[in-house]
């Protein structure tokens, strides 16, 4: 059983979307194209997308051809999802709904419709979020009859990159992108990408109208570097409007999609202890600084209560990096460390090899080193985890050795009762130290660093090492299956 999801994220639609972008502010990702001038009047952008809720603005599409002009369609930083046409010093539109988008887990589908040549102002931008029309607004101006917008004109279309009016700053966003189009000279209504299912559930269907001139589709099935069909940015519309990439990797065209959603690690965890750190690539890696007293948690966005299941963790920089598994409504209320607390609800393996939990420190496996992959193999069925460096599992592991339990950590202390409580138990890392570094890459089966060989769980997930014979990754549709 699955304990947390993020919204919409179980799909059962027989159209499957198997890649996105990740997008990373850190790394000044973004996508560009300049556009032919064409229908400024009428077009339409849909797309699925993950936010990852950074400090900045996420760009869905922003165009400026000249410092004081600039047309955005963005999920602002508190949240709310906003159409913007400004000329300085004046908002020719500027639309803000009431509505927050505050789920770092889950995928969003949203529609930006545009006519201009519509009588009714209120017909002239019409927003849909997950098959819903948006009619409530903190803001609304509308542009006025056959007003042309920059979107879809002779300028720069950018994706992921926020440039202000004035020249007053570049700013990047943090999120996921899949399942991209942009219409040119049709304003489409929801019901053309995506239905509603017989759970009442907004899922994706495959778009089958055209696309005009400078109509794009973006599926991110390609790594390369070129603006070219091969390329990140390649467009499979048809139209060959393929974008440039800059800041992305091949590691940054991910499987987590709005069919298959990963686990991540969740930015919106907050303990009563420490809240340090700093999350990026796609809220899979957690950086703890030496600067300062820079400690604290990470917890993964899913839990659960039943099923097996496997992950990694590389360690680019150690200092005083823990993982571990736990309660995470507990561990969140301890105002001191979790393994202080007695009964700590759970355990976590030290830099040193030591499990510990219930202000008890255990010996069990080897010390770490800057870049070693963590095992973690979590048997929820009979309350048993493994853990594993490097490819080995440690104290002679056997994730399949079942209820036995040999060289799991719960047989190391004598104790099942942090993973058999009935509550969801959540992977989760943690930095101890005031004055070192560590580094934390997570890999749920979704790897944002370069996997040597690659080993798959049999399903969806992609691995450094192999994982234990009937362990899946943390994606809904293992869980849908084996959870």
């Amino acid at each position: 059983m699955v304990g947390i999801l993020g919204a919409n994220s179980v799909r059962d639609s027989g159209y499957n979307i198997s890649n996105s972008l990740m997008f990373d502010a850190g790394s000044s990702a973004h996508l560009s194209r300049t556009l032919a001038d064409s229908n400024e009047r009428t077009w339409t952008w849909s797309g699925w997308f993950k936010n990852c809720i950074g400090a900045n603005e996420l760009i869905l599409l922003r165009v400026s051809p000249d410092d004081d002009t600039i047309d955005n369609i963005l999920v602002s930083s508190s949240g709310t999802i906003q159409f913007q046409i400004r000329r300085a010093p004046n908002n020719i539109s500027y639309i803000n709904t009431n509505q927050v988008l505050r789920d770092p887990s889950a995928w969003y589908h949203l529609v930006v419709a545009y006519d201009v040549t519509q009588s009714t102002n209120t017909d002239r931008v019409k927003i849909y979020l997950n098959g819903n029309q948006i009619t409530s607004f903190q803001s609304s101006s509308y542009p006025d009859q056959n007003y042309d917008a920059a979107i879809n004109g002779n300028s720069e279309h950018v994706i992921g990159e926020m440039r202000e009016t004035g020249g007053a700053g570049t700013r990047y966003s943090d999120f996921y992108l899949t399942e991209t189009h942009f219409i040119d000279g049709t304003a489409k209504a929801q019901t053309d990408f995506g239905e509603f299912n017989d759970n009442g559930v907004w899922i994706p269907i495959k778009y089958t109208g055209t696309y005009g001139t400078n109509g794009f589709y973006l599926e991110f099935q390609q790594t390369g570097t070129s603006a070219n069909s091969s390329g990140i940015g390649a467009d499979t519309s048809g139209q060959d409007n393929h974008f440039t990439s800059s800041g992305l990797a091949a590691t940054d065209v991910t499987t987590d999609t709005c069919t298959n959603n990963f686990c991540t690690l969740n930015p919106l965890f907050r303990s009563n202890f420490d809240n340090d750190g700093t999350y990026a690539e796609g809220n899979c890696e957690r950086d703890f600084t030496a600067d300062n007293a820079n400690r604290g948690y990470g917890f993964a966005s899913f839990g659960v209560t039943s099923g097996k299941w496997y992950w990694e963790v590389k360690i680019p920089t150690v200092a005083r990096a823990n993982t571990g598994i736990g309660d995470v409504n507990a561990i969140a209320g301890f105002s001191g460390v979790m393994y202080d607390q007695n009964p700590s609800k759970g355990f976590m393996i030290n830099y040193n090899g030591q499990i510990e939990e219930n202000a008890t420190a255990t010996s069990y496996a080897s010390s770490l080193s800057d870049n070693d992959i963590v095992m973690w193999a979590l048997d929820m069925d009979n309350h048993r985890a493994y853990y594993g460096i490097n490819g080995t599992w440690q104290d002679s592991g056997d994730p399949t050795s079942g209820s036995t339990g040999t060289g799991d950590v719960t047989t190391q202390i004598s104790d099942q009762s942090h993973l058999n409580t009935g509550e969801p138990m959540f992977p989760f890392c943690f930095d101890a130290s005031t004055s070192g570094q560590s580094q934390f890459q997570w890999n749920f089966g979704n790897p944002i660093h370069s996997i040597s060989s690659g080993n798959t769980d049999g399903k969806y997930g992609n691995f450094e090492y192999a994982p234990p014979s009937g362990y899946y990754a943390l994606c809904t549709k293992n869980l849908a299956e084996y959870g």
